[in-house]
């Protein structure tokens, strides 16, 4: 995709990001955040993913345009090897290829921080991320139902694989 730069994130990505997400929050079930976030909780969000985890920002013509970032699947030292991914793209940039580019560079970073599995909690409505993930090799292993309550509904999530 042209005029697309992917890199790891920086303290000073916190406000775009956090704008991004924050449009999440209070517009869509994407995220089952209730609470947006303010640049300093960002910050240090994205200080908590630096090291083996990792956050990557799609630039376009200078812009933050998404992220895509690794966090621990869960806290059990077994699970170590396994981490979760979010993908969020500015309502600008969706369709454009952003997201898929996002993906596929997070998907590559895990695998070469010697992942062994990345997992996809995904709210069961939102297609295009579950296509998404598909399109990238990902596999459909579950729904976890009525797990989520935001804006008045319940919520189901479908949740997606990829072994590196």
């Amino acid at each position: 995709m042209m005029g697309v730069l992917l890199r790891p994130a920086t303290p000073a990505d916190a406000a775009a990001t956090a704008a991004i997400y924050n449009a999440e929050v209070t517009g869509s079930r994407v995220t089952f955040d209730l609470v947006t976030r303010t640049v300093e909780e960002q910050a240090a969000w994205l200080r908590s993913r630096s090291g083996v985890l990792e956050v990557v920002v799609a630039e376009v013509d200078g812009e933050v345009a998404g992220f895509a970032s690794l966090s621990p699947y869960r806290d059990r030292p077994a699970y170590r090897t396994t981490v979760e991914d979010s993908i969020y793209v500015h309502g600008d940039h969706r369709g454009t290829g952003v997201g898929r580019a996002l993906l596929e560079e997070i998907v590559a970073v895990a695998r070469e921080r010697g992942f062994h599995a990345v997992m996809a909690r995904i709210v069961a409505d939102h297609t295009a991320s579950i296509r998404l993930h598909a399109a990238v090799g990902f596999e459909h292993v579950g729904v976890e139902r009525e797990v989520g309550r935001k804006f008045g509904r319940w919520l189901d999530v479908t949740v997606m694989q990829l072994l590196l």
